[in-house]
């Protein structure tokens, strides 16, 4: 009963979606800042999950506000998908509970706001590239953090700590990082999933070859950039980016080493 209260007391001030500013940045706000995600610690002790007090790193910080981007509704002023998602980053709700509806883009892109056709398709395309240039920014801090985690997991298993209170902060630390991780894979999945429901119904409703094509392509590269941070975000050959670059022949005295002849 105490976490349904506090779910239900906090969800009347997440009502409306966290306000943005220019270039739909999110803006300071006390309420969004301060007050849910006080709300959001005790709801996530009462059902279980770790809490930590530690102050965040810097990467950590850049982490959340980078995942942000990712995690809220293409639509910000989607305050349904907008409103489940505050309340998930706020840890009101489980953080990989907060899915945004994928049909509500659809529902977007038919309202009066696009006065031409041809217009919803270029805002998918612009959309999923949008996201998908997020997508490694995002994954090199996840690098940066994770790679701090273990170090973070390293010392504590070999220094005795003696207070109970930085143990558990410590490892729950390391939990919330990981699942904020976690539930930014999920987020760009359902964004997928909306972008093609969104594509199939334009496709019948109002069919444009020369954008669809465009779409596609835009989506495709989304899902490579997904996929890409998914296994880790390492390009290239992964299984030689270690080895020495061999030096061409020509420096080891083994061939003339003078420009061939001009005929």
């Amino acid at each position: 009963m105490a976490l349904v209260s506090v779910v239900l007391a906090v969800s009347a001030a997440a009502a409306c979606t966290r306000p943005t500013g220019d270039f739909d940045r999110a803006k300071p706000s006390v309420i969004h800042d301060k007050i849910i995600p006080k709300a959001g610690d005790e709801a996530a002790r009462l059902r279980g999950d770790p809490v930590s007090k530690f102050n965040y790193t810097n990467d950590e910080k850049l982490l959340r506000n980078r995942g942000w981007t990712l995690i809220r509704p293409p639509w910000t002023k989607d305050w349904i998908g907008g409103t489940m998602v505050e309340l998930s980053r706020t840890r009101v709700l489980p953080e990989t509970e907060g899915r945004v509806p994928p049909d509500l883009y659809l529902i977007y892109l038919r309202s009066d706001k696009f006065q031409s056709s041809d217009a919803r398709f270029d805002k998918i395309a612009s959309d999923a590239s949008g996201d998908a240039e997020l997508v490694m920014p995002f994954c090199e801090v996840a690098v940066r953090v994770t790679k701090a985690d273990n170090e973070r997991l390293r010392v504590l298993q070999n220094k005795p700590v003696t207070q109970e209170e930085t143990y558990d902060g410590a490892k729950a630390r390391v939990w919330e990082n990981r699942v904020m991780i976690k539930w930014v894979g999920q987020a760009l999945r359902y964004r997928i999933i909306a972008y093609k429901k969104a594509l199939d119904g334009l496709e019948i409703e109002t069919p444009s070859r020369d954008r669809q094509w465009k779409v596609n392509n835009a989506i495709r590269e989304l899902e490579g950039q997904v996929r890409l941070a998914e296994e880790g975000c390492i390009t290239g050959d992964r299984y030689a980016q270690d080895r020495p670059v061999k030096r061409s022949r020509i420096f080891t005295n083994w061939g003339l080493e003078r420009p061939p002849v001009v005929k």
